[in-house]
């Protein structure tokens, strides 16, 4: 039979679930009587034998696939599959099949769904067999081209076998081509045919099929397609702005013309992808993964090619510090340089060690020193975003070369100085710059990428140098915005900052202070003490935003979190408390955070039982507080106050003796005899109780026969009893000579020592 519209190949499911063929021949529809039904026969075209008879059940679910394929199910475990050479055959026998069931043949499955691996298992059908047939590529005929792309996108075996069948034909070039035919003669219903077929073909997401369509000679085209989406009435002019509008400027003159040509097409692939192609729905999603590896690895080529030429990149560098550039050349340089630092994230870690390696031995931060100063806000932006890279890439890197600087008469020429300057000037009404910069210094101040060695310490060095050199330009604004409000005597005014953007950066200052007093512990501490920042900081409670109020507590609150006696000894002198409480009455019975702060850090004083703040709170403050009972942080602080007095007192009542018994000790102490046998035991009681007993003597001397201790008498005589028990202590040592007399001695400084010797009262 000569008719090739008919012409199949038949297959079968065997048990290993791959597909046999069992043979090619030509397929028709007849009833057959044994049957009782419309059957599909295949005979053989090479003998005529009948290869498949099989009757067109209502209840089978066939699936048309490909537009030359029908697949079904006979029994269990038997799959059947005819491939048909044209689709017309194809839909011939399809059309049979849907009157047969009753059908509407433009569906492609008769029935429910097949089970999904049906897909699967044809998916091991010998790749000889011609799934796909494309028609031939003429105008007639785009329509049928568009509807074939189109189809096969919702099968990954379909857009396999198109795109292999797109490949082997040159059929990519020869549909551009008919797109200049179709542009020349106007050909809308064509043109749009064409758009559906490039963005199909792009989603068939093949690597092999990028690389022809995005040559030189193909790009253009691709975007032409493109430019004519049937939703839209005028096409857009996509090429228009590629060669008009959009310019390469080779900042350096680039004579690698494959480097050119990479750069170019890199370009276009993104335009095309960022700004051409609609955004991708939930079901297209994973269509351009290859576009983007596309782009992903021409980054890759262009950065390691830039890298090799080491004549080019010295040239860069070279201009950018040089005085005599041209203001609008360096700023084309710092763009290059930072487009250059940015297609660098694309590398491995180790080429992009190399990478940032190369960039610091060329001068990349000396370069950075001097487009950070510039008043030129694109290029201090630029060079921000530069310094950022290398910032998240190597810290120490930068602490090093910072560390290396000359020391210069000006701290203001230092980078992390420029940095901090920069962040402190920023026009930005948000402080979008200043809070990237502040980011990169708190990156710089960590302690926790800070490396430590054998002979040297990073972070010893690295923080004294910047505490010496660069905390004063960090805290200049602070201290300028605070001074008016500090007194001698330390009282705090009630400036109001209305300078929201001021606000804002004294914020992020505030910020890094915090961080600096949570991880630097020696260094800020002793600057706070020197500065008495923390009373400077306090004065920003009376600001009338809100957000810079619980900035100026949050950092109080983490100098106290750290239950530290010396910042404890500074915060009680002088009387740091007192702008803090004032907030708080002064927000009234207003129940939002700052008064929720505040009472946290109170409640936090009282549950760790930091004695002396809580003195202080309860001493200077407790009356002003005590209406305050929505909570029961402040009676607990009286309550840990009350306990702490009474253990006080009982530790009194110890020295407290009446005369009589005074007298008797007295006596008893001098009439004890010094050559006893049991002399041990005596020294040992005489040690034991001669602090106690020769005060209350010195007393008695006097006349008292009852006597009360203060505060004051009892510090007195305490250390006049101590003073006098070291001296009998040595007196009789030297008078009598023991064989454990070594030990002994011992024993006395650890007596000395005791707290009971020792007793130390809080006022």
């Amino acid at each position: 039979m000569s008719d090739t519209r008919r012409r199949v190949k038949v297959y079968t499911l065997n048990e290993d679930r791959q597909w046999d063929d069992r043979g090619t021949g030509h397929v028709s529809s007849s009833f057959v009587e044994r049957l009782k039904g419309i059957s599909l026969l295949v005979r053989a075209e090479s003998d005529g034998s009948l290869l498949l008879e099989s009757k067109i059940s209502p209840n089978t679910a066939y699936q048309k696939q490909q537009d030359t394929l029908i697949v079904w199910s006979e029994a269990d475990n038997y799959d059947l599959a005819l491939s048909f050479q044209e689709k017309a055959g194809c839909d011939e026998i399809w059309e049979k099949i849907c009157q047969v069931q009753g059908k509407d043949p433009a569906l492609d499955i008769t029935q429910d769904p097949i089970d999904e691996s049906e897909e699967e298992r044809f998916e091991e059908i010998p790749e000889t067999s011609h799934l796909v047939e494309l028609p031939p590529c003429e105008l007639s005929r785009l329509e049928e081209i568009a509807d074939l792309v189109t189809s096969v996108l919702s099968s990954p075996i379909r857009r396999e076998k198109l795109a292999l069948a797109l490949m082997s034909e040159g059929y990519i070039k020869k549909l551009l081509g008919l797109f200049r035919v179709c542009e020349d003669l106007d050909n809308r219903e064509g043109l749009h045919h064409l758009y559906e077929i490039v963005r199909g073909v792009l989603f068939l997401n093949k690597a092999a099929l990028f690389e022809v369509m995005f040559s030189d000679d193909c790009i253009m085209d691709v975007v032409g397609c493109l430019e004519y989406d049937p939703a839209l009435v005028q096409p857009k002019r996509h090429r228009e702005f590629l060669t008009k509008t959009a310019k390469f400027k080779e900042v350096i003159p680039i004579t690698d013309s494959e480097l050119r040509q990479k750069i170019h097409q890199t370009y276009r692939v993104q335009y095309i992808q960022d700004i051409i192609l609609p955004t991708p729905s939930v079901f297209e999603e994973n269509f351009l993964s290859t576009l983007t590896s596309f782009i992903f690895f021409n980054k890759v080529e262009i950065v390691s090619m830039l890298q090799e030429d080491e004549k080019f990149l010295t040239e860069v560098f070279a201009q950018l510090t040089d005085e005599a550039t041209e203001d609008s050349k360096r700023r084309e340089l710092v763009n290059f340089v930072k487009e250059f630092c940015a297609f660098s994230q694309t590398l491995q870690p180790q080429n992009r060690d190399a990478f940032f390696k190369t960039l610091a031995n060329l001068g990349i931060l000396p370069a950075l020193e001097i487009v950070m100063g510039m008043d030129d806000l694109q290029v201090r932006a630029a060079a921000t975003d530069i310094f950022s890279y290398l910032v998240e890439f190597s810290p120490s890197m930068v602490r090093e070369f910072v560390m290396q600087e000359p020391q210069q008469t000006d701290d203001d020429v230092l980078l992390i100085n420029v940095v901090i300057k920069q962040m402190i000037c920023d026009s930005d009404p948000e402080l979008g710059g200043a809070v990237q910069l502040m980011g990169l210094l708190r990156t710089l101040i960590d302690p926790e990428n800070m490396l430590a060695s054998t002979n040297k310490t990073e972070k010893t060095e690295f923080l004294s140098f910047f505490y010496k050199y660069c905390m004063h330009v960090l805290t200049a604004p602070l201290l300028a915005n605070t001074a008016h409000d500090k007194n001698p005597k330390g009282n705090l005014g009630r400036e109001t900052y209305n300078n929201f953007q001021t606000a804002q950066l004294l914020a992020l200052i505030l910020e890094l202070l915090t961080f600096c007093v949570e991880h630097h512990t020696y260094h800020i501490k002793t600057y706070i003490m020197n500065k008495d920042l923390l009373r400077r900081v306090l004065v920003l409670m009376n600001s009338k935003h809100t957000f810079l109020a619980l900035c100026a507590l949050r950092f109080m609150r983490r100098i106290i979190g750290l239950k530290d006696e010396y910042y404890n000894r500074y915060i009680i002198k002088g009387n740091l408390f007192e702008p803090v409480i004032n907030a708080l009455l002064d927000n009234g019975t207003r129940y939002n955070l700052l008064n929720s702060a505040i009472i946290e850090l109170f409640e936090f004083i009282k549950v760790e039982d930091i004695k002396s703040l809580i003195a202080h709170i309860v001493d200077n403050f407790y009356k002003a507080l005590e209406s305050i009972e929505y909570v029961q942080t402040f009676k607990g602080l009286k309550g840990r106050y009350e306990q702490e007095k009474d253990r006080q007192s009982q530790r009194l009542n110890r020295y407290r003796r009446d005369a009589r018994s005074l007298d008797e000790d007295e006596e008893l102490w001098f009439n004890d005899d010094d050559d006893d046998d049991d002399g041990e035991a005596v020294e040992k009681r005489m040690e034991d109780d001669f602090s106690d007993s020769y005060g209350k003597y010195m007393e008695a001397k006097k006349g008292e026969s009852h006597w009360y201790f203060s505060v004051h008498s009892l510090d007195y005589n305490i250390l006049l009893t101590l003073i006098l028990t070291a001296s009998l202590t040595t007196a009789l040592v030297g008078l009598v000579d023991y064989p454990d007399d070594e030990d002994e001695e011992e024993d006395e400084e650890e007596e000395e020592q005791s707290p009971r010797k020792r007793p130390r009262l809080s006022s």
